[in-house]
């Protein structure tokens, strides 16, 4: 069971030496949503009886204070609002979240600045003004271009509401991406195929293209238990993500990570921030971090419940549930879990600065003479082949 916080210390001189030339992120978690989709086991949470934006604010900047005094001395490359739905929060609450921000720790002037957002008309009314707050890139939760599927997936928005916040959302945003969800009951690969086309044709320089997985705990999960929802598997699926890759390619969106997409240039920066292995803030009710401290890497993570971590914060300057060290192995086997899901792979010397040792290669013989890995003299990237067994990959590795 993981135990209670006490503060972490670190001069301001260790907070710099630690993230010299490296990314830094700093995501912030609302968790609040007008619905609960029936297929989302993230920390989010419907409060029909409204929001204390301004006490949720106070508590966000205390917050953001903790992180900045445990790890000062940090250029801030990457802030991404996700949720949750953050287009529930007033832009004047994400715009004094980035004055914090700038406070405590350098900016930089290119810094990516995302949000995810909802696209009901309600919702969209914002756009403008989480521009004018410093969000420089919004991410859509578009997730179906029918009503039906979108009825089905528990979302508020119709397939016209999507595009018309994806028209507002391209007026306001030099950056936009979008996600959708296949495999989704009923859905034929033909259907996948022209609902994809579709979507690449609306000229978004990111997508996000999840299958859709049956989380335990959530009322997908119940149904499809009781066989009451049967969603594509196996062939069909398999065949779902070779043409999701073959069509994203063929439009100039290759995947640079196992769901998303991007024209060359536009990956999301603050996702890489975790996938490269960097570290980063998480302040709000269910964040999580990885803040390095005297050559050490830590995994924090904060309490889900927003009212518990609300009332925490106010008594103690934070919300933390847990602040570990990580060992030397567990912080390598965590760079592997994400670095093999970029297409660009793993740098084999980044992992043996975190684990003090090479990855073992015998291991990696192995798997290469399958035609699973790919080397070169500094990185291990997973072949196509690899990518659909990744799981295995990884596991055969860290042994």
């Amino acid at each position: 069971m993981l135990k209670p916080t006490t503060k972490p210390q670190a001069d301001a001189a260790r907070g710099e030496n630690a993230s010299r030339g490296e990314p830094f992120g700093v995501y912030v978690h609302w968790p609040f949503c007008a619905a609960k989709c029936p297929y989302c086991d993230f920390n989010s949470h419907v409060r029909h009886g409204g929001i204390d934006q301004d006490r949720f604010l106070a508590a966000y900047v205390q917050e953001l204070a903790y992180f900045a005094e445990a790890a000062p001395g940090r250029t801030v490359t990457s802030v991404f609002f996700g949720g949750g739905t953050p287009s529930l929060m007033a832009p004047r609450v994400t715009s004094a979240i980035l004055d914090a921000i700038a406070k405590h720790w350098t900016l930089d002037e290119d810094a990516e600045i995302t949000l995810e957002a909802n696209p009901t008309s309600v919702e969209a009314e914002n756009f403008r003004g989480y521009a004018a707050a410093g969000v420089n890139r919004l991410s859509l939760g578009v997730q179906a271009l029918d009503d039906d599927s979108l009825k089905a997936l528990g979302r508020m928005h119709t397939a016209e509401e999507a595009l018309a916040a994806f028209a507002l959302a391209r007026e306001c945003f030099d950056r936009i991406s979008f996600d959708l969800i296949y495999a989704r009951e009923g859905q034929s690969l033909d259907a996948w195929r022209d609902e994809l086309t579709r979507a690449l044709s609306f000229a978004a320089d990111h997508l996000s293209l999840y299958q859709l997985t049956i989380e335990e705990g959530t009322p997908f999960a119940a149904l499809h238990e009781r066989c009451r929802l049967r969603v594509p598997e196996g062939e069909t699926a398999r065949a779902m993500y070779l043409a999701t890759q073959e069509l994203c390619e063929a439009a100039g969106l290759p995947a640079y990570e196992i769901s998303n997409h991007a024209a060359p240039g536009a990956e999301s920066r603050h996702n890489l921030v975790y996938w490269r292995g960097h570290d980063y803030a998480g302040i709000g009710a269910g964040a999580h971090a990885r803040v390095t401290l005297d050559g050490t890497k830590r995994a924090l993570s904060t309490l889900r419940l927003p009212e518990d971590w609300l009332a925490q914060v106010e008594a103690r300057g934070h919300g933390l549930l847990s602040d570990e060290p990580l060992s030397s192995r567990e912080t390598a086997e965590e760079y592997l879990l994400m670095a093999l899901r970029l297409a660009e792979g793993m740098d084999l010397s980044r992992f043996q600065s975190f684990a003090g040792e090479p990855l073992k290669e015998t291991r990696i013989d192995a798997l290469a003479a399958e035609g699973l890995l790919a080397r070169n003299k500094t990185r291990l990237v997973a072949t196509p082949a690899g990518r659909l067994v990744l799981e295995r990959l990884i596991l055969e590795l860290a042994a």
